[in-house]
């Protein structure tokens, strides 16, 4: 009996000394949730209205949240007695220590948030960067995934793409496509620049403004060299590289212009 009421007086003791400091938590727990709550929805609001890519608003969003979740804990924790000074400093080291560990993932987050900020390119443009040239698949926090002109996936940190050079072929919404024919020195220039020409014009993929154009470029050792350059969108590039190639050899074929081959090397392979 005498150990009972030993034990009620030590409860008592305690809800009387504990009570109010428990209480006073929760209410600040409840209420600290609520606003954390409301912040993160203006948060939300905030960064929709300003169009931030869905890949980076979920990350500051869960940052965030974690944030002012440990800072209420620590504010909890505080009410109830707990020395918060070794507390924080313990999250302190701890966040040091991480930081130190993942110095390449932090730089490649930065990377990914200053990629998204300024937007230099998009989820479908082809750009070409760090040596790599493909369509933007996915933009995410640590790295930019390409879709190369062969089909392969390549991954690039997004710490590399933001410090180094970008080329955003898709940015102006045409493309000039670079090709070189050659005739040989004896054959009607202007004729052949005309054939040329015709070829860009009839091909539906190439744009006409602005126009193609066909000039020559250089007098090489066999050939006289015409700079043929058709425009087209971005994602025509392909089509009208190849195609401009094909195209040119069979309209000169029937239009009887020779394009020059080294025909010393053949006489020495049928030989």
């Amino acid at each position: 009996m005498e150990d009972a009421q030993v034990w009620m007086d030590k409860g008592l003791a305690f809800a009387t000394e504990y009570g109010p400091k428990i209480i006073g938590a929760i209410v600040i727990y409840i209420i600290g949730s609520w606003i954390i709550k409301k912040l993160m929805n203006v948060l939300r609001k905030v960064m929709n209205a300003k169009n931030y890519d869905e890949s980076l608003q979920k990350f500051l969003l869960n940052l965030a949240s974690w944030a002012l979740r440990i800072f209420l804990i620590i504010v909890v924790a505080s009410k109830l007695g707990v020395d918060t000074t070794s507390f924080a400093a313990v999250i302190a080291a701890a966040g040091l220590a991480i930081g130190l560990a993942l110095q390449g993932s932090l730089s490649n987050f930065a990377g990914g948030v200053l990629l998204i900020i300024f937007k230099p390119y998009k989820i479908g443009d082809l750009i070409e960067a760090q040596g790599v040239l493909g369509v933007v698949k996915e933009i995410e926090i640590f790295t930019t995934k390409l879709t190369t002109p062969d089909n392969k996936l390549a991954i690039v940190p997004n710490g590399a793409m933001s410090n180094g050079n970008i080329v955003n072929y898709t940015a102006e919404g045409k493309m000039r496509v670079d090709t070189t024919i050659g005739i040989g020195y004896d054959e009607d220039i202007k004729k052949a620049k005309e054939v040329l020409l015709a070829v860009l014009t009839l091909n539906p993929k190439v744009l006409q403004d602005p126009a193609p154009s066909v000039n020559v470029s250089e007098l090489g050792d066999s050939s006289v060299n015409f700079a043929v350059r058709p425009f087209c969108k971005p994602e025509d590039y392909w089509d009208v590289y190849f195609g401009t190639l094909e195209g040119c050899k069979l309209a000169l074929d029937k239009a009887g212009i020779e394009i020059p081959y080294p025909h010393s090397v053949e006489i020495q392979k049928q030989g």
